[in-house]
This record gives C-alpha cells, structure tokens and sequence, in this order.
C-alpha cells in the first residue's frame, strides 16, 4: 500500500492552532489517511504547538483507526493551545528539535491567521533554528541530514471565516447554523411577546457572521466593524425598529458583532445598543449573548466534506513540494481546492483590520471580496420597508411562482423576490399553484409585509406541482398573462421549471403573451440544473441526509452490519457523494460511474475481508437512480447472500426527510443572492426593452447567467443533469479517507492558484 519510495516513509506532523472550530476532525481525518494511502507516516502534534515545544509523547504517530468516528464530532480530537513560548525564538527552538527528533519536516497547520502566521515564521527560521540546534550540541548533523527544509500547508480553521482570498473558512458554515438555529428559536418567543432582542454574535474584527445571519433569518439591523454606523446611530437604529413595527414585523432583532466599532473607531457593545434603545423608547431589548455555542457541536455536512477534501489536498502538496516550495494555504474557492501562498493570505487578512484602524472603512470592505459588499447591500434592502405604500402607475407587473419539486429555501427565494423587487419599484405578484395556478387566476399582489417570515420555513407558500404545460395548455396560459398584465415572469424551480420556460420560449410566434422577460432560479435537491453549480435547497438536503446517515451509524454499529442507504437526486449523485464523504461511507453508487455484477463481487469480497480483521460498520451509499436493476435492494440482496456470515445486510431509503425541513443557511444565502441577480437582469431588460428568457446561477467566476434557449447545450437530456458536474473528482476521495483495506492510488485533486 501507498505510494512513497525509499526504505524510510516521509513523515508529516499535523496540529490544529488557536480556536477550535467544527470541521478540525474531518481534515485531521483525511490528513491522517490520505498520507497513510500515500505511505506516509503521520504525526498528531497534541495540544497545538504546545505539543511541538513540549514533546515526547505529546507528538504522536498515528494508525487508520485513531481518526475512526470523528467525522460528527466538533472541536478537535487532537486538542489545540494557544502557546506563549512558541512566540518566543526559545519556543521555537525547542519545537524544531522535537520536530526532527521524530524525523518530521513536513507539516500541516489547521488554525486561524495567527496560527498560521506562527507557522510561516517557524517555516522561515527553520535552517537558523537546525543551524543554532547543532552548534548547541542539541542534535547532531546526522540528525538534521535530509530535514533542512520544512515543508509547510497550511488550512484555515476558524469559524470567523476572516481569511481573505478564501470563500469559507473551516468552522463557519457549523456557527451560521447554530446562530440561525438560536435566532430562529428567539424570533419566535420575540414575536410572541412583541419584544425587542439584541443578540451579540462571534467574529472577533470580521463581520462575516453577524452580516450572513442578518440576512438569513431577516434580522433589522447588524453592528459590524467593517460598516460602522454614522455618528446619531441610536436614532438611526430607534426609526427603523418603528418603520418595522409599522410594516408588520411583530419582532426586533439587531445583531451586534464582537468587534463592532461606531464610525470613530469607538466600541459598539451589545449593552451600548440596549442602553440607546432603551433611552430612545423607554423600553430595555432583551440582551442574548450566543457565546461559545457558536463554536461547539456537531459539524455541518460542509464542515465535513471541505474539510475532508483540503486535508486530502493539502497531504498530496506537502508529499509533492520540493526545496524551492513556498508555504501555502489550502482553501475553498468556488466550491473548488484553491492556493493561496501562505504569509500573502495572512497579509491580505491583517490589511483589513488596518484598514478598520485607520477608518477606511471602504477599503475595508473592499478588502473582503465583492459577495460582502454585495451582501451588505442586500442586507439593507431586505431589512427597509419601503418609504411609501403606492407603486407608480407604470410600475412593471412581475409575477413570481414555482415549478418543480419542493426544496427548501423556495420560500426564502420568494420572499427575496418580493422584497428587492419593491425596492426597484416593481408591482410583485404571485402565483400559487404553478402554472394550474395561473390559468385558474391564483393570483395575488403581494406587499413587503406580505412575505416576512417567509424565508425561514420549508415548503412553498406558493405552492409547487411538476408538470410541465401541455402545448394545449398555451392558449390559457397566454390568455392569463395578459389578463393579469404580467410584464415578466420569475420561475423559481426545478428541471421540469427549465423545460418548460425553455418550450413556451420557443412558441413566441403563436403566442405573444410568452414575449416577456422570464428567468429561472434553481432550486432542486437534486442539483442537477444546467448553469448553475449549487441550487437551492442542495444544501438542505445534504445535511438532512447527514443527520439520518449519523442516525444509521449509530445504530448499525452496535453489530457486525453493512447498511445500504438510497439517497436522493435521480440520476444526478452530488447528494449521494457528498453525503457520502461526510458521513464517512466505504462505498457509493453512482449513476455517473456505471457497475456490474463484477463489481458487486469485488465490493463484497473485500468488506469480507475487512469484516474479519474487526471492521464492526460498513456504510454504504447509492444514487435512487443508479445502476438500473442493480437498485438498493438487489445490492442488499447480493452483500447479504455473499457475506458468508461474517456480517448482516439492512437497507433503506433515507426519503422524503431530505426534503423537508428549514433551509439551511447557505441555502437562505444563496437563494437570497441569485434572486438579486434575477432582479437586476428584470431591470435591465425592462431599461433595454428586451425579453430573453435566462437562468441566473452560481459558478466557477460567481453568479451569472445564461440564455436558456441553449439550455439543451448543458445538460444530457436522457438523465437531466449537466454535461459538466464540478464535483465529480471529489468521487476518488471516498477510497482514500474510507477504505484502510483497498489498495488505491492517491490522485491529485484539480487545485486553483489564487
């Protein structure tokens, strides 16, 4: 097994620094075996660099199973320490002797910018720390040959998702989950009561938190330092609770960053901001502070699949670097495994806090990438009822609906829609009932209070049916439009919704009416629409999959077991390896990889064999639409017929369940920013007098959009997914990080340089 070369395996060290954050196991998992696969020998330093200064037994080797069942575990199984003497050149010194003592000079650091600044330095003065080491008489040259180089990659693990050039930190999508899980349950005790609540959220000198759960739950006002408040921000603040009150909201929510500073540089506390509320109406807001749950509890499926893949990553750099290597960083871009070049990164990320210092607060904002500007932007409209009541009279009709399979976050979709489309002056309308629902005159003019508390529970307020509108169907169709004077059509939904704006698209001549602005917004669980990477709702569903899937683990490991578990998503497997990866599965199905019997047989035999070695779990994962006959239940049929009673076989199908429920926040988030898109592409075909049917979605360069009459051009028609899935090399992951007994080859993931 494993790919290095020479009598003596290379060696790497793995710590995690600073705060802990959700999703440290999973790259800490995936570090361990993947350089296990690439034979290597790992090293957990324990305690941080805490470890590497103390030594001895706190550097310890590890195996495959010293990193089993750690996938839903938050914080660090290896334990991390905020270490003074490391600072120190004394520190630093005794950190690279015990380091070469144990033959290490490869290393992996997971912590945040401080961490990884420590570990850039020590990186730097590691040849002067040797050199000083053998003058001392502390190691000798024999011991130093071949470790005159450390070789260093670093993963950014912080829930405060406060490194620039990166998309999501490991840690942060687990705290906007707990976040919204506390607002969520605040709102409603709030709204009961018709009180006021100011809630201080995590994030140190970054904004990111407090920003994201602004706008995911709808919250009407967030402190954050990067967009400090003008000077009389205790007025500003009191009118626009009122103008809240005034349109409907039963609740307050204001969100007050850690780090919040007013526009002087001055600090901004949670009890600044109840104090002013309480001079202004007389009336003292409840004060929650969220504190360290934040940065507790089990991980999201995103803080175990990313993580899994940067650990992975990130092994294969430190294996492949040479002498003229430089540091990096392993992060997220664009839902790919991106470079960053270490001490560039940590730069980048203090220039904000300078910035900040210094109130350049513009710069500041600049600094942390186009999507949190936009998202401040966003922030406002959505939290600002409208000045005045009455549209203009040539305030454009745009009607929303949906088509297509349930997926949660449609109702956050509309209720964006509704509220950035008033801000742009248009008269919005929905549809209940899909297209039925349009020629049967279920229309209804929908007001900014109309909407609120819509983007925060599952279903469809408007209702969704899937089938598509028969060509008999046209004329009604085309006779509802212009009865209820619809300028534009806003379809969020699923394939059939793509298919059949697509079609009426293509009947203009026959039918005038279908000659107005139409855009489609994805929203599917099974992500499987053409110019989009992630649709609405995906997100979701992973994590309801993750949550049975952690279910099943636990009670198919009390016994010798083999479960199979269909998860949704058709042909398309993104929810089958995604979840997969982030439940630890051995094997999954997917209809992209065709199988046969032989494989079946190969499978089986080697759960065999490592079910006599003491494997207790074998997890098994298969796309509802793969492999034809070969379904769930014949692959059940087949294990448990070949087992040879070494294990037992059960199966089910994980359901509806991944339907259901609230959206998560990435999936608030994300619903929320595409339906910008949409609205800002209404505004200028109506500027332009145009009317050309677009998809708006998430890609490789951010959102964007495309015709949707070349909709053919991007997807395979006979299995409804898109010619190209970004995530399908994430499938070679599974073997490595999952399967000690398979002989496999480690194979680099595709990797951006920033």
């Amino acid at each position: 097994m494993g790919q290095s070369t020479g009598s003596e395996p290379k060696r790497l060290g793995v710590l995690t620094s600073g705060g802990d954050a959700q999703g440290m196991n999973a790259a800490v998992r995936a570090v361990v075996r993947t350089a296990l696969k690439m034979g290597a020998q790992p090293y957990a330093i324990l305690e941080g660099w805490q470890g590497a200064v103390t030594g001895g037994e706190m550097i310890k080797p590890m195996g495959w199973s010293d990193v089993s069942s750690v996938l839903n575990k938050g914080g660090t199984v290896i334990g991390t320490a905020r270490c003074k003497e490391f600072r120190e050149r004394s520190g630093l010194r005794k950190a690279a002797k015990n380091l070469v003592l144990k033959g290490i000079d490869r290393l992996i650091s997971i912590g945040g910018d401080g961490s990884l600044a420590g570990t850039n330095e020590f990186q730097e003065e590691w040849p002067s720390l040797l050199e000083e080491l053998v003058q001392a008489g502390e190691l000798t040259p024999e011991q130093v040959a071949g470790h005159e180089k450390l070789r260093v990659a670093g993963l950014v693990g912080s829930i405060d998702n406060d490194l620039v050039g990166f998309d999501m930190t490991i840690g942060t999508d687990s705290a906007l989950q707990r976040i919204l899980a506390a607002l969520d349950e605040l709102s409603s005790t709030a709204a009961s009561h018709r009180r006021t609540f100011v809630v201080e959220v995590m994030g140190r000198h970054c904004g990111y938190l407090p920003l994201m759960s602004a706008v995911a739950r709808g919250c009407d006002y967030v402190f954050i330092p990067e967009a400090p408040p003008e000077q009389g921000w205790q007025k500003i603040l009191t009118k626009k609770l009122e103008a809240g009150r005034k349109a409907g909201r039963r609740e307050s929510i204001v969100l007050v960053a850690e780090g919040a500073i007013d526009h002087q540089g001055n600090p901004i506390t949670a009890n600044d901001v109840c104090d002013a509320l309480e001079q202004e109406t007389g009336e003292r807001p409840h004060l929650t502070i969220l504190g360290h749950v934040q940065r507790g509890g089990t991980p999201s499926a995103y803080d175990r699949w990313m993580p899994t893949a940067l650990g992975y990553a990130a092994v294969y750099e430190v294996l492949h670097q040479d002498q003229n290597s430089e540091p990096v960083i392993i992060g997220a871009r664009n839902n790919r495994v991106a470079r960053l070049p270490l001490m560039k990164a940590v730069t980048d990320t203090r220039a904000v806090a300078k910035f900040t210092k210094a109130q350049e607060y513009e710069k500041a904002v600049k600094a942390r990438g186009c999507s949190f500007s936009e998202m401040l932007a966003i922030n406002e409209v959505m939290s600002t009822p409208p000045q005045q009541d009455e549209l203009p009279d040539n305030a454009r009709r745009v009607a929303i609906m949906h088509v297509g399979g349930l997926a949660p976050g449609m109702n956050t979709a509309a209720r964006a829609a509704v509220r950035q489309g008033i801000d742009r002056g248009f008269e919005m309308l929905g549809i209940y009932g899909s297209f039925e629902g349009l020629m049967s005159g279920k229309v209804k003019q929908l007001a900014w209070e109309d909407v609120e508390g819509w983007g925060f529970d599952g279903g469809a307020e408007l209702g969704t049916l899937r089938p598509i509108p028969r060509v008999e169907e046209y004329y009604a169709i085309g006779r509802a439009l212009e009865e209820q004077r619809i300028d534009a059509l806003i379809v969020i939904g699923g394939y059939n919704a793509y298919l059949s704006i697509n079609q009426m698209r293509q009947e203009t001549s026959r039918y005038p009416a279908f000659n107005i602005p139409m855009i489609c917004i994805p929203a599917s669980i099974d992500n499987n629409l053409p110019g989009s990477e992630l649709s609405i709702g995906a997100d979701s569903a992973l994590n309801n999959a993750v949550w049975a899937l952690d279910r099943i683990r636990e009670s198919a490991a009390a016994s010798r077991r083999c479960f199979v578990a269909d998860a949704m998503g058709r042909h398309c497997g993104y929810l089958s390896l995604m979840s997969g990866i982030a439940a630890g599965a051995e094997l999954v199905y997917l209809d992209e990889f065709p199988y046969d019997l032989q494989d079946l047989a190969s499978d089986v035999k080697m759960m065999r064999d490592s079910f006599r070695d003491g494997r207790r779990l074998c997890l098994v994962l298969h796309n509802e639409e793969a492999g034809g006959r070969y379904d769930r239940e014949f692959i059940a049929s087949v294990f448990a017929q070949e087992s040879q009673g070494m294990f037992d076989v059960r199966h089910s199908a994980l359901g509806h369940l991944q339907q259901g429920g609230e959206p998560s926040p990435f999936d608030r988030i994300l619903a929320t920013r595409l339906v910008r898109a949409a609205i800002e592409e209404l505004s200028e075909q109506f500027t332009q007098n145009r009317s050309e049917p677009l998809g708006v979605g998430l890609s490789a360069e951010g959102i964007e959009s495309f015709p949707l009459l070349q909709m053919q051009q991007k997807v395979d028609p006979q299995v409804r997914r898109p010619l190209s899935q970004w995530w399908l090399p994430l499938v070679d992951i599974i073997s490595v990080v999952s399967r000690d007994e398979w002989d496999i080859e480690v194979r680099p993931l595709p990797v951006t340089d920033l």
